[in-house]
């Protein structure tokens, strides 16, 4: 009996090769396109545009904001130094998360291929996935796990500067209603200082009046604000793509660790046997 199993595996092997060259260019092109991971494509497309749009428009708009805080709010240099520190860096942590979620979508892409396509030669008996293979892929599983839970809190901070930007453009739309029939526009103010941007001591530290409608006409104030608003819609699509990501990852590997049980069981069968 054992003489004949390589004689029958060969068989096999031969007649495989001889269906493979059989087939023509419609089922090799299916064959392709069924190897393909979708999710990890579709997540791949919504990363790269979601951590463009954040790191793109929050740089611009973060450089707007120190513009108009200069001109408006702080005009003594000492007074936001530590402001500008905090710009500088938050610009420079732009620059790593991009690069960064650059290799780091192109490599779980390439991990969605393979884990497909071990999936697919699994399921067919043509493929034995190592132990190595689904430690990797558990360990993409976690950090993407890990990188959901950071961009949701990036998220929501990014939530913030578009508070602060509505709240004041509420309040010039209020000032300019021909319907608010304000009798003092002095008397509406916006003081920055109360949200802890600047400090108490900055001067003017607030704007009124006539002042304030000026500040909402000038174009760092209108382009700040779309782009924070631009900036957290790309977060919102960075936070969904890691979520599908970690989805298909986890899939793959629960469906590989599975196959790989299965496969055990059914090896100690036949040698038992």
């Amino acid at each position: 009996m054992d003489g004949t199993k390589p004689a029958m595996e060969s068989t096999t092997e031969e007649n495989q090769e001889e269906r493979e060259e059989s087939k023509g260019c419609f089922e090799c092109c299916i064959k392709c396109l069924g190897g393909v991971p979708y999710a990890s494509l579709v997540a791949t497309i919504l990363c790269f545009s979601g951590v463009a749009l954040f790191c793109g428009c929050g740089h611009v708009a973060l450089t707007g904001t120190l513009t108009m805080l200069e001109n408006h709010f702080s005009q003594i240099t000492t007074d936001h130094a530590t402001l500008t520190i905090v710009i500088q860096t938050m610009q420079y942590v732009i620059y790593g998360i991009a690069s960064f979620f650059f290799v780091y979508g192109i490599i779980l892409l390439a991990e969605g291929f393979y884990t497909t396509s071990a999936v697919k030669k699994e399921l067919q008996s043509q493929f034995k996935t190592t132990v190595c293979g689904r430690c990797i892929t558990a360990t993409f599983v976690f950090l993407t796990y890990i990188l959901g839970l950071a961009f949701l809190g990036i998220f929501g901070f990014s939530a913030i500067p578009v508070f602060l930007f509505y709240n004041m453009w509420t309040t010039c739309a209020a000032m300019k209603s021909p319907m608010a029939n304000i009798t003092d526009p002095d008397s509406i103010c916006v003081d920055v200082r109360q949200y802890g941007i600047i400090p108490w001591n900055a001067t003017p530290g607030k704007a009124c009046g006539s002042t304030l409608g000026d500040i909402c006409s000038t174009s760092e104030f209108y382009l700040s604000f779309h782009l924070y608003i631009v900036a957290c819609a790309g977060a919102g699509t960075t936070l969904i793509a890691l979520l599908i990501y970690m989805m298909a990852t986890t899939y793959n590997y629960a469906v590989l660790k599975f196959m790989s049980h299965g496969n055990r069981r059914s090896t100690k069968f036949s040698e038992s046997y």
